[in-house]
């Protein structure tokens, strides 16, 4: 048993090592804290989506910025999508899962917000059309997925694709570079 678990800590650590290597992950994280401290800068709101343990991790973050993360300030516009259950589920019944995001991206997103979409696939696709009315809407895209991109990687502005192919060290990533990004946007905007 106590191997097993090194092996899983292990694991872990080695993607985060292949991250720590990647200078242009690196880039792309400065990128996304950019923006994303543009939006909240210009009074636009960041919101977020994933499915299962990602939309667990989209709340997490979401609540990272509209609640605190080292700093006391102010709250930031920040929001996970899926956590009104009746819209959730009336759209799902009424219409379709498939647009759960997409249609709530169309009725309050703005251009200049940005969304933020969890997926270890890449091909969640209620993810996909939220990112699709997105990019019509002028709302910048952030893809969370893992090594391959999947079919995020042509709709994502900014993709950080976790090298692995284990969902659960890519979440373990995905979390880390979204601390990563809260802690920084913090700092740029609250010194």
């Amino acid at each position: 048993m106590k191997e097993k678990i090194k092996s899983i800590i292990a694991a872990s650590i080695s993607v985060k090592q292949e991250l720590l290597a990647n200078e242009t992950l690196q880039n792309k994280i400065a990128e996304a804290v950019e923006v994303i401290s543009i939006a909240f800068d210009k009074g636009n709101k960041v919101m977020f989506c994933g499915n299962g343990g990602s939309a667990a991790d989209a709340q997490h973050l979401a609540a990272e910025f509209s609640g605190r993360f080292y700093k006391d300030r102010k709250a930031l516009p920040a929001e996970a999508l899926h956590c009104n259950t009746s819209y959730l589920t009336a759209v799902a019944n009424d219409y379709s899962y498939e647009v759960i995001y997409a249609r709530i991206v169309e009725g309050t997103g703005n251009a200049g917000d940005v969304l933020i979409g969890l997926s270890t696939s890449g091909n969640s696709g209620n993810i996909l059309k939220a990112f699709e009315i997105a990019r019509e809407k002028n709302i910048i895209t952030i893809g969370f997925t893992g090594e391959s991109g999947g079919k995020m990687k042509t709709v994502s502005d900014y993709l950080f694709n976790v090298p692995s192919k284990d969902t659960p060290r890519i979440q373990e990533s995905h979390i880390m570079i979204g601390h990563i990004i809260c802690e920084l946007v913090e700092e740029k905007l609250f010194g």
